[in-house]
């Protein structure tokens, strides 16, 4: 069974047994978890089997899920580095990273490594005790950034319910209760529960779920004197993204953010970051606020963090969670054993000497070449955005149809607002595997382009 090989056998009982079938070397931890249950005989067995009898079926589609994602008709069987592969073995070159999560790849052996070898000895304990790998992970992230506290989460959506709390908590207790507002920025995506997207205040995301979180105040990305003018008697903090990542990798002036500290310091406010989408060296620092110059009194991370494991963190100064006390917030998963092995690897790698430094120079030759093609394909293209591995294409024609045509190609990315491509490869991404992407962006390019030649032509006629 630990060989890498699993399979199903009735017993006279209608129950299941392990007997062996192949199974891909990371399979087998998931493999045990998902398939080693008790199964009744006939029904519930067939229709395990007729789930996974074509690939159409695992598209999910017309399942027992709800309909919230509109899902391509693709799925993948195992991934390498940054390649994905399908069951009939066909390699998509994905520079999506599962939405800017996968920081190191697919199945980096040192991540698959320490996730096999917690798995084998404690998986979950709760919060009610100590847990080692939360103080290793806990004192590394506060060695590397402004921070002096850390609580871990399962998402970057809590990580920012944790932010949130935190910085009306510091208020609180000063005895300034009435300061609970928060400014954000229009445009803006910090995640789907209820308070995430009133802070967002994306109308799409907050139609038809009740009245809107009360507690933020909206203003123009980018605009330090509306911001100035929201703040009032009852403002705690002001939240933003030092890059716009959702919102279509909006890039603001370095000024920005330094302008946004002032008017923290000036106005006895919290500065939070949300840097789970730019956080974990994806720009070419540990976090992407450093460009800027500044420190933050509050920060949110994951995605990248976990390399591809659900886990999250809210990152904040000794003083900015001086409210946090005992009872005051809690998780049940948050910081498990699992999560914790697998964020001290990522943290291996992406704080190894020099790691940061190639990511930033790969983002530029990255860029580079994509400004190239954009010179080519004048009448596709009207922008290229972003630092580091963070990088958009913002299109003239419709962003889908570049990226079905990158998919023609064989190659991932992900859309964004603004009618932008995102290209999120992972930050392990080679020289040799850049050049492939360019040359697969260069042919989409071409197809959209003759395209939309050949139909104002029909159009002509």
């Amino acid at each position: 069974m630990l060989g890498g090989t699993l399979a199903f056998a009735l017993t006279s009982h209608g129950k299941t047994m392990i007997k062996g079938a192949a199974l891909p070397p990371f399979g087998r931890l998931f493999g045990l978890i998902g398939r080693v249950m008790p199964l009744n005989s006939g029904t519930c067995l067939r229709s395990m089997l007729e789930d996974t009898k074509t690939p159409e079926n695992v598209t999910m589609s017309g399942s027992a899920l709800y309909n919230t994602f509109a899902r391509l008709p693709l799925a993948f069987e195992r991934g390498e580095g940054c390649w994905l592969m399908t069951a009939d073995g066909t390699r998509y070159l994905d520079f999506a990273s599962g939405i800017a999560v996968n920081s190191l790849g697919h199945a980096h052996p040192h991540l698959v490594a320490a996730l096999t070898n917690q798995a084998s000895t404690l998986w979950h304990v709760s919060n009610l005790y100590e847990i080692p790998g939360q103080n290793r992970l806990g004192e590394r992230l506060v060695e590397a950034t402004f921070a002096d506290k850390v609580f871990f989460t399962n998402s970057g959506a809590e990580a920012l319910e944790c932010a949130i709390k935190t910085a009306r908590r510091y208020h609180y207790v000063r005895g300034e209760e009435n300061r609970i507002r928060i400014i954000t920025f229009e445009g803006a995506f910090h995640g789907r529960t209820l308070a995430t997207i009133a802070a967002g205040g994306q109308k799409k995301y907050l139609e038809g779920f009740g009245p809107k979180v009360e507690g933020f105040d909206q203003v123009p990305y980018g605009d330090l004197e509306a911001a100035e003018k929201a703040v009032g008697p009852d403002t705690a903090a002001i939240l933003v993204e030092p890059i716009q990542g959702e919102g279509g990798i909006r890039v603001p002036p370095g000024s920005f953010l330094r302008g946004l500290r002032e008017l923290c310091d000036r106005h006895g406010l919290l500065l939070i970051v949300d840097e789970v989408q730019t956080g974990i060296g994806r720009t070419g620092k540990f976090l992407a606020h450093e460009w800027s110059g500044i420190n933050p009194d509050i920060a949110a991370v994951a995605k990248g963090i976990g390399g591809g494991f659900p886990m999250g963190a809210c990152l904040a100064t000794e003083e900015a969670a001086s409210g946090m006390v005992p009872g005051v917030h809690g998780t049940t998963f948050g910081g498990n054993p699992l999560a914790m092995a697998v964020g001290n690897a990522v943290l291996d790698v992406v704080l190894e000497d020099g790691f940061l430094e190639e990511v930033a120079r790969k983002g530029l030759l990255l860029k580079q070449g994509l400004a190239a093609i954009a010179d080519e394909f004048p009448g596709v293209i009207e922008e290229i955005r972003g630092t580091g591995l963070l990088l958009g294409i913002r299109c003239k024609i419709a962003n889908t149809k570049l990226l079905d045509a990158m998919r023609a190609e064989k190659m991932l990315g992900a859309p964004a607002g603004d009618n932008v491509v995102r290209l999120l490869p992972p930050l392990i991404v080679s020289e040799g595997e850049i050049k492939e992407a360019l040359e697969r962006v260069r042919r989409a390019m071409r197809t959209v382009a003759e395209a939309d030649a050949a139909a104002e032509e029909r159009a002509q006629a």
